[in-house]
């Protein structure tokens, strides 16, 4: 039998085995189409030849050795994102393996590039009144102002991702005790989040003064097309700044959306809540990520601290006390 081209593989992969096969979320898909755009065209460039024209053999793993480090070079990606970019490459080739035992020897080769360990500072997060003094910088007179504030209070109230809370419909709110909302996060795992009344108050002002159907989007931008996460960050930047002048402690900080879900998990871990339920809270699949916020919170590290009794501190080295027992076994020796 003919072995299939790269063409038909490269559909086949995408089109049955992610979409239809495997049944990954549109975001896994797209994120494995970027890649593989900037892929084909950086094999295209380095061999002079049309994207058409490129055959499996030429994908080996030398190119992908060269485009793993274009990406940091001159991209100047994170190595998040090229491990993320070497994940898409790799499931391909673990795709082409079963579909090509020709090609196994070049899918193996493929499959044996590492990883790069990244070195993980330490957790950026929002403290609550970094929190509020954004709060206060929209503009709630204003239609994009109300929507904006409403939207943050929503991340810090949810602990939410930003495409979480862009994709909430009425319908998967509950206003009526107890006030809830329910999210749809990575993996397409379902889960619910209590509202405080804080936020149900201002998400009930924003659809009074801008109703939507129950099936669609709250947060739209001002021509009623869903709101990308791009223009959150941008707005939040704004705000961001605004909030420095009377905060300092924010203009040292690189703030995104996703601070705001940090924020929230330290906010619950100094609060005394167990880790398990922040881990269900958040959507977490290990229990090690939703850990992350213990170790970034100084305030639990401070009081646990604390209970280290005196007498075992550090210059303070604990008495030595008789233990009667012991001294009678001793004397009978």
């Amino acid at each position: 039998m003919k072995p299939a081209s790269f063409p038909a593989l490269l559909h086949t992969f995408f089109h049955e085995w992610l979409a239809q096969q495997r049944n990954l979320s549109p975001h896994t898909v797209m994120s494995y189409r970027d890649t593989w755009r900037l892929f084909l065209r950086f094999a295209s460039d380095r061999y002079h030849r049309p994207i058409v024209d490129l055959s499996l053999p030429d994908l080996n793993a030398a190119v992908i050795l060269a485009f793993l480090k274009y990406l940091e070079e001159q991209r100047k990606v994170s190595i998040g994102t090229r491990n993320c970019r070497l994940a898409a490459l790799r499931a391909f080739f673990a795709f082409v393996a079963h579909r090509e035992p020709a090609a196994l020897a070049q899918c193996a080769e493929i499959a044996r590039i590492p990883s790069k360990k990244n070195n993980r500072p330490a957790m950026c997060y929002l403290e609550a009144d970094e929190v509020a003094e954004i709060l206060r910088q929209p503009n709630r007179s204003k239609l994009v102002g109300q929507r904006d504030h409403t939207l943050l209070a929503f991340l810090y109230n949810t602990g939410a991702r930003i495409q979480e809370a862009l994709d909430v419909r009425p319908s998967d709110l509950r206003f009526d005790s107890p006030a809830q909302v329910r999210l749809f996060g990575k993996g397409r795992k379902e889960r619910i989040s209590p509202l405080w009344p804080e936020t149900v108050a201002l998400l009930k002002a924003l659809l009074k003064r801008q109703p939507r159907a129950e099936e669609d989007l709250i947060f739209v931008n001002c021509y009623g097309r869903p709101l990308g996460a791009a223009g959150v960050r941008f707005k939040l930047e704004k705000y961001v700044r605004a909030a420095a002048k009377t905060v300092p402690s924010l203009a040292k900080k690189n703030i995104s959306p996703h601070k705001f879900r940090h924020g929230a998990g330290v906010m619950l871990v100094a609060a005394g809540v167990d880790i398990t339920v922040i881990r269900d809270l958040f959507g977490h699949s290990r229990l090690d990520t939703t850990n992350l916020y213990a170790r970034a919170n100084l305030a639990t590290k401070r009081k646990a601290l604390e209970k280290v009794e005196a007498s075992v501190r550090p210059g303070k080295p604990p008495r030595w006390k008789a233990d009667p027992q012991l001294m009678i076994w001793l004397d009978s020796l």
